[in-house]
């Protein structure tokens, strides 16, 4: 079931979306976590509203922006554990580069990226505050590949002593802990703000109506699905008549039919 809006908080998706579109926040946000000033940063696509879209294989990258180098940075909230994430850590900076390469540019212009995950959850189990990935020769690990791409996987559960102390009352913040700095006050007050949006409501409202439609459509296919599996094990069978394989399938006489008509050797 998902939350009530009002319950929303930072490490939750879609607030963590609302709060890193505004420059204010992600931008510090981006320092802490590389340990770099950034001038500014820009949407390359600004959205008033967060991408509605549902589609199981659509690609809604939460977070994309640029810095005054034409680094571009993706960050995504991961609330919960998910092991397939390293994939999805590849797919969407193909997902990145294509767009890029779409544009009608050369590979040779393809921009140095990141691809952040922030994880209520320690997806490799070393305790670990920060992980970061990228290209190396496994034969000497000192020399990169030189692809100008790392993916970083943060962690709000970390335990080492392994980060400076702005990104770890930044990641205990995340994790439901009271805050502790500027920033991090800073933040808490954007999402008691933002629950008190209603455009922000109305958005949220309709994106996990969309969800619930697609999940109501898969579990209708799986059925279906499955009662055709199993019309065709009994017309394989050739022991029922169609209309008692449509009963026992729960399909219409009509479509065992033609379950039948495909079954026939040509």
């Amino acid at each position: 079931m998902s939350k009530a809006f009002e319950e929303l908080q930072i490490k939750d998706d879609f607030m963590f979306s609302v709060i890193m579109r505004d420059p204010k926040f992600c931008k510090p946000f981006l320092e802490r976590v590389l340990g770099v000033k950034i001038s500014r940063i820009e949407y390359p696509r600004p959205q008033e509203t967060i991408d509605l879209s549902a589609e199981a294989k659509s690609v809604r990258l939460d977070i994309y922006v640029e810095d005054e180098e034409e680094v571009i940075y993706n960050i995504e909230m991961q609330a919960v554990t998910n092991r397939n994430l390293p994939k999805r850590t590849r797919y969407y900076q193909g997902m990145i580069d294509l767009n890029i390469l779409e544009k009608g540019r050369d590979y040779k212009d393809l921009k140095k990226s990141f691809v952040i995950f922030v994880c209520a959850f320690d997806l490799f189990g070393e305790g670990r505050h920060i992980y970061t990935f990228e290209n190396r020769c496994i034969q000497n690990l000192e020399l990169g590949l030189g692809d100008d791409t790392a993916k970083i996987i943060l962690n709000t559960k970390g335990t080492m002593d392994d980060v400076t102390p702005e990104l770890k009352r930044l990641l205990d913040f995340i994790d439901g802990k009271a805050p502790e700095d500027e920033f991090t006050r800073e933040l808490d007050e954007a999402v008691q703000s933002a629950r008190k949006n209603e455009k922000w409501r109305l958005d949220y409202m309709t994106l996990q109506m969309h969800y619930q439609e697609k999940y109501e459509q898969g579990v209708e296919q799986g059925i279906e699905q499955g009662n055709r599996q199993s019309a065709l094990r009994m017309i394989e069978d050739g022991e029922l008549s169609l209309e008692k394989i449509a009963l026992y399938s729960g399909l219409t006489l009509e479509q065992v039919s033609e379950l039948e008509k495909e079954f026939q050797p040509a």
